[in-house]
């Protein structure tokens, strides 16, 4: 029975997570992030999760993770409106966190070039073209379409610490849309006590289906995404104020983040990777740059 209901969620809610399929559409998005967070040239922000599931029969630690615990990670890509445009679940918890995203038919795709992303083109007041990118954290590693935070120089008021808070700003919409989905549907708030099999890829993919249901209609988004659902902003101090899933969760057992990759295993990166960054910071802090000889895609 479970296993219908689940199927049948899935196949009448189907369209409501998908990629775009053109230029305009991944524009659409970046316009989005641009207007709504300051952060241009984004085409979403990528997190994963790891869904903590009951002790698993006859596995030898398939599902063992970093915590001690056995899980399936949900992994996804969101837009500025918080909102799924990509899931992958099922990955077993003992795959390193760089692997999950590695497994995932999206980075196979963006690999080979098969998005129709927009071309390069400069930020607004600059010369140099930039690539459309994802943002992440440091479960990640940099990529010409992969942006992260730096972990060194960041005193106040430097480039790379304005640089990093901006780049927050854009990767906590996938954050926010996590806790939200942890403190609607109950099931994430303790390990899933259903066994390892596509049952409970279900229903992960269910929520994460009625999630954007609920959140593209008029109507049920005023009920399902209150005012104080989402992290707020102190604009004069820039701290965080935190909100009502994050007080909910916070003792949950059912999810953990995927484990971040210390800065001195995370490179060295290629020079055009760690260029491309660069060109993110404040503009004050160009006026030295200079071209890496091997960076066809910025000129």
């Amino acid at each position: 029975m479970l296993p219908d209901v689940l199927k049948a969620i899935i196949e009448i809610l189907k369209d409501y997570i998908k990629l775009p399929t053109n230029e305009e559409q991944w524009k659409a998005i970046a316009n989005d992030f641009d207007k709504r967070w300051n952060f241009p040239h984004c085409i979403g922000a990528m997190d994963g999760k790891h869904v903590v599931i009951q002790t698993p029969e006859n596995t030898v630690g398939e599902f063992h993770n970093y915590k001690g615990t056995h899980s399936i990670v949900l992994f996804a890509i969101v837009d500025a409106n918080y909102c799924f445009t990509y899931v992958n679940v099922g990955c077993q918890g003992r795959i390193s966190d760089g692997g999950v995203f590695k497994s995932t038919s999206f980075y196979k795709q963006i690999e080979k070039h098969e998005f129709n992303l927009p071309n390069s083109e400069p930020l607004c007041g600059r010369t140099m073209s930039v690539p459309y990118v994802l943002v992440a954290d440091d479960a990640f590693a940099l990529s010409t379409y992969t942006l992260k935070p730096y972990s060194t120089d960041l005193n106040v008021g430097s480039p790379k610490r304005v640089y990093n808070y901006r780049l927050s700003r854009a990767r906590r919409i996938v954050e926010n849309a996590f806790g939200l989905l942890a403190s609607v549907f109950r099931i994430f708030r303790k390990p899933i006590e259903l066994k390892v099999d596509s049952t409970v890829i279900d229903v992960v993919l269910s929520c994460v289906y009625i999630h954007n249901f609920l959140r593209m209609q008029i109507d049920s988004t005023r009920d399902y995404c209150p005012p104080g659902c989402f992290d707020n902003e102190d604009v004069s101090t820039g701290e965080i104020i935190p909100v009502s899933w994050r007080v909910i969760t916070a003792d949950d057992s059912g999810y953990r983040p995927l484990q971040r990759i210390p800065p001195e295993l995370s490179g060295p990166f290629p020079t055009t990777n760690v260029f491309l960054r660069r060109l993110r910071l404040p503009l004050a802090a160009f006026q030295e740059l200079e071209l890496p000889p091997s960076s066809p895609s910025c000129v």
